[in-house]
């Protein structure tokens, strides 16, 4: 089962993943694990790639498709993957359709978990973390003892930068952005699966099961 994955940051998609990697025994594969693979390896690849990185500029399409290609061609891919974060735009899309058409290995469905954009900021925006010991907790799911003071440690919460509401609705609009159009690419190829994001992990799962045609 060869599947891209798309989900918006906070809407349980790496618990997902986790799941299907499970179910079909087949790997995850983003593009930074490949990246930080090719460049501890010191390849060609991954040199050409670091040049880009070290300058701050964006790694070009057509390295990351040869990168991508490099590892979606090795064994543990045989019985197909699951695509997290990549592609992110029209052009990789395009460029990966193309790639995957030359191997002969077709993406089967792409899975869209969608959760309510204010589902999401609650999910987000109301976790605190300790930054001694790195307990986390949650406003609304696991509350702790003394407000805002550590259960394990005693040591004062702190809201990471990444979980401010202000920032997780940046956030989400450039996803939003970023996504629909990738959205309409594979709905046009009859490929998207809508998964309801909201309910426990479990009922998630099952839905994607479902969506999948798991019993």
């Amino acid at each position: 089962m060869r599947l891209i994955l798309l989900g918006a940051p906070g809407a349980g998609k790496g618990t997902q993943a986790e799941m299907l990697m499970k179910l079909y025994n087949i790997p995850t594969i983003s593009t930074g694990n490949i990246f930080r693979e090719h460049i501890s390896k010191n390849t060609q690849l991954g040199q050409e790639a670091k040049k880009y990185m070290d300058e701050g500029k964006l790694v070009p399409d057509e390295l990351v498709i040869e990168l991508v290609k490099d590892r979606i061609v090795q064994e543990d891919c045989d019985n197909g993957m699951i695509m997290d974060g990549f592609p992110r735009t029209i052009p990789q899309a395009e460029a990966f359709d193309a790639m995957l058409k030359e191997i002969n290995r077709p993406i089967d469905a792409v899975v869209d978990v969608e959760v309510p954009d204010e589902a999401i900021i609650e999910r987000m925006a109301g976790r605190t973390v300790c930054p001694s010991c790195g307990a986390s907790y949650h406003k609304l799911f696991k509350v702790e003892t003394v407000p805002g003071i550590c259960n394990e440690c005693s040591t004062h919460l702190v809201q990471r930068e990444d979980d401010k509401e202000d920032t997780v609705k940046k956030r989400l609009e450039v996803y939003h952005a970023q996504t629909k159009p990738l959205i309409n690419h594979y709905e046009a190829q009859g490929k998207v699966l809508v998964i309801d994001g909201v309910g426990t992990v479990e009922e998630v799962s099952a839905r994607v099961k479902k969506a999948l045609g798991v019993n």
